[in-house]
């Protein structure tokens, strides 16, 4: 029995174009993807590099004027559609879970999306949630197993209880080797608002 529910961010709740930072990034000159700046971007995810020093990477190794770095690295972030929100509040108020978010997200992006919802929206999100975590703020992220063994031994939650949402496959994988029960989403084929058909 379903009693814990954790939620990725992008992809299930907010649109995400996932190629649009590579793109923008291609425009600037920046055409290959190297081992070093997939390491840079690990360590900023887990928040173990602070934003200015993961800007200045880029601008010192490749010359991008800053501020079209921020635009090029928050071009991957879209719309959030008003009926997710309406259908987690609705999940939220009902009680019969306890609601959880973990979602591999920078301080960029978290800062880019609360000032395009608006404060209103972006807490009515947040407020749904038991715990809201960002893996810049807990220095975990996806796929590793540490993040979700974090997340089941902070809140005593019960792995076969708990039913984790992501859209990608490696997250899930990752999260059901642990015994939590998954559903990996496929964007533009599935709705979260349709999570009881799953359950």
């Amino acid at each position: 029995m379903i009693k814990n529910i954790i939620f990725d961010f992008g992809d299930i709740f907010i649109n995400l174009d996932k190629p649009a930072t590579y793109r923008k990034m291609a425009a600037l000159g920046v055409t290959e993807i190297t081992e070093e700046m997939i390491g840079v971007y690990h360590q900023y995810e887990k928040g173990l590099m602070t934003t200015a020093n993961f800007i200045n990477f880029y601008h010192d190794k490749f010359g991008i004027e800053k501020a079209d770095l921020v635009n090029a690295w928050n071009a991957i972030l879209l719309d959030f559609p008003k009926k997710r929100l309406d259908f987690l509040k609705e999940l939220s108020a009902s009680k019969k879970y306890r609601l959880f978010l973990l979602s591999n997200t920078n301080e960029l992006h978290i800062n880019w999306v609360k000032n395009s919802l608006g404060e209103v929206f972006y807490n009515e999100f947040k407020n749904c949630f038991e715990q809201f975590y960002l893996s810049h703020e807990i220095n975990f992220r996806k796929p590793d197993k540490e993040i979700y063994e974090f997340v089941l031994n902070t809140n005593n939650l019960v792995a076969d209880e708990t039913l984790f949402v992501d859209d990608l496959k490696e997250n899930t994988d990752s999260a059901s080797t642990l015994g939590i029960k998954v559903w990996n989403l496929i964007p533009e084929k599935e709705e979260v608002t349709s999570l009881f058909d799953k359950i």
